[in-house]
């Protein structure tokens, strides 16, 4: 059974998400403070989270990054009555993978969490503590990225993670939708244009090596080329 952390400080909308949750068979384990849901987070050990971002004692951003400490790989989802694209952007830089905006559809939660969830179980290579490939070597676990001159990157959650579903996919086409719902959960413009910058700092972070190339595939996708 899938657990979910699930932080709200809405009672009224809590109960309704939660019960809704557990009628689909899974299991909710509930905080409406983000100080509290950090102790019940080493508690539970969840398979993701589901945090609002207005929260009493420590706010969803906050919370985001102590799980990201405690757990790199955790799938989080961000709950937010705001819209400005400040807050979305905010929301990825401190560790979300998705975010959904409030008043939100149960179904439209559900698909966002089992979208992460396939993603996270089905990217076996982020289990290898090291890939080797060309002049680089990447640290899945860590977020790191080494170069040829023994340089360190450390990589975002989300720049780790496209890395290695192009990693998964090497000199294979790894198609732009497939991205776009895995790190984002919908191909919105919005969306599109932020995988454009991930892809240019991906780009830029492998240029000492040229063999090899992220190229894109007009209308389809990217083709990682290691040679």
């Amino acid at each position: 059974m899938t657990r979910i952390l699930y932080v709200e400080d809405e009672p009224a909308l809590g109960k309704i998400v939660k019960e809704s949750l557990q009628s689909r068979n899974y299991e909710i384990i509930m905080s409406e403070d983000g100080f509290s849901a950090v102790n019940l987070f080493k508690q539970s050990n969840p398979d993701i989270c589901v945090l609002d971002i207005m929260l009493p004692k420590m706010d969803g951003y906050t919370l985001a990054k102590e799980i990201r400490k405690l757990s790199p790989q955790i799938p989080i989802i961000f709950l937010t009555a705001k819209s400005q694209v400040e807050d979305v952007v905010k929301g990825f830089q401190t560790g979300g993978n998705d975010y959904l905006k409030k008043p939100f559809s149960l179904e439209e939660l559900i698909v966002r969490i089992e979208n992460l969830l396939a993603l996270t179980k089905g990217q076996k290579i982020q289990n290898k503590s090291e890939i080797q490939f060309g002049k680089y070597k990447f640290y899945p676990s860590r977020f790191e990225l080494h170069g040829p001159n023994e340089e360190t990157k450390r990589l975002s959650h989300k720049e780790a993670g496209i890395l290695a579903l192009l990693l998964e996919n090497t000199n294979r086409t790894t198609e732009r939708k497939d991205i776009l719902m895995a790190f984002w959960g919908d191909d919105s413009y919005f969306n599109s244009r932020n995988l454009d910058v991930y892809i240019t700092k991906l780009r830029d972070y492998l240029k000492a090596d040229p063999n090899i190339q992220i190229i894109t595939i007009k209308g389809i996708g990217y083709y990682f080329s290691v040679s």
